[in-house]
């Protein structure tokens, strides 16, 4: 692509809102994902006690260990979230935005 059509596309008026959506999106699950990841670490740093509980009476299953796999889970979830929301509304309004940027209008 030439420079013209780099230019047309960062005037775009939905380059900016992509931008600002992807941005808004990608940075919200980061901090999900990192306040668990590390409110768990620091929890097995500070309190091991309280993940060593069994779930039940009689449990082989630990807290902790049930906590980590539904930590693990959840992480997959969201990169699975994450993936779809990428692939459907963002690769969309990106397709959009080179097109137009490649008529040279908006």
């Amino acid at each position: 692509m030439s420079s013209a059509i780099y230019k047309n596309m960062r005037n775009h008026p939905q380059f900016k809102e992509l931008v600002q959506k992807r941005s808004r999106f990608a940075w919200t699950l980061a901090v999900i994902v990192l306040v668990l990841f590390y409110g768990f670490v620091l929890t097995v740093a500070f309190n091991p006690t309280a993940l060593g509980q069994p779930i039940a009476e009689g449990s082989k299953f630990t807290v902790g260990v049930v906590l980590e796999l539904f930590l693990f889970v959840l992480f997959w979830v969201l990169t699975a979230y994450y993936v779809r929301r990428a692939n459907t509304e963002f690769d969309a309004l990106n397709q959009k935005i080179i097109r137009d940027a490649a008529k040279g209008g908006k």
